[in-house]
């Protein structure tokens, strides 16, 4: 509990001090809306795993963003989780970055209440991130991403960290129109509760030029884990992006 104050504070702190040097006051505004074959996390008891719809909204002003995300069971018609971050970029250099970030996170999990009537249960958490990246070239970025997290609620983690090693590989020509985008990480992942674990995942982003429709997949597998949860998983999506256009000025 005092690790995950004390990220806090320094993540407001850091929100404070920084806020006085924002260079842009230009408003924007994305989103994205798509469809899965398999919801999957790389958290493995947020796992879904199954048909699931995801939406995406960023809304960004100077170095502050907030991005909430939506997600649906296909199945069950319910809701999967939900998260709204609130993010600062500290540091943006021509090569290195660096920002913070925090949300509060909203799973939603059914159980059996004590009628034997199965219900739908509100898990909150609350989530500190910190991901520094290094621009190597135009196409080639190399990062880290430390999250912890605290849950709130009796069955939840009551501590969490995740820390990830990342990369990322875009506008690889597959034609004319078409390229392709990888993100490999290796990420650790230390629960409280529930034990720790090792694990490589990658997504993987296919687009055509001026088109807003891109299909996805993110694969993930277990090295060495006593974390409960499959040793593979993977899924396709289908997305739809909107957006990112200028909406205000002052």
């Amino acid at each position: 509990m005092k690790n995950t104050v004390l990220l806090i504070c320094i993540l407001l702190y850091a929100l404070n001090v920084f806020s006085q040097t924002e260079q842009s006051n230009k408003t924007q505004i994305a989103g994205k809306a798509g469809i899965t074959n398999n919801g999957i996390s790389f958290i493995p008891n947020f796992s879904l795993e199954q048909p699931a719809a995801i939406f995406n909204l960023s809304l960004e002003k100077g170095r502050f963003s907030f991005e909430p995300e939506l997600t649906f069971s296909l199945e069950e018609g319910r809701p999967w989780y939900q998260v709204y971050w609130l993010r600062y970029k500290i540091i943006e250099g021509e090569k290195f970055k660096l920002r913070a970030g925090g949300h509060l996170g909203l799973n939603f999990a059914n159980i059996l209440d004590s009628a034997h009537n199965e219900i739908i249960k509100t898990e909150r958490y609350l989530v500190g991130e910190l991901v520094p990246s290094y621009q190597i070239s135009d196409k080639i970025m190399v990062g880290m991403q430390y999250m912890i997290a605290k849950g709130y609620d009796i069955g939840t983690n009551e501590l969490q960290h995740f820390l990830a090693l990342t990369a990322n590989f875009r506008q690889i020509k597959l034609s004319k129109s078409m390229e392709l985008e990888v993100s490999p990480q290796a990420f650790y992942l230390s629960s409280f509760d529930f034990g720790e674990g090792y694990y490589v995942a990658s997504a993987f982003k296919l687009s055509r030029s001026n088109f807003p429709l891109s299909l996805s997949s993110v694969m993930n597998k277990k090295v060495s884990s006593s974390i409960a949860g499959k040793d593979f998983l993977w899924n396709v999506i289908l997305t739809y992006s909107f957006g990112n256009g200028i909406i205000s000025k002052p």
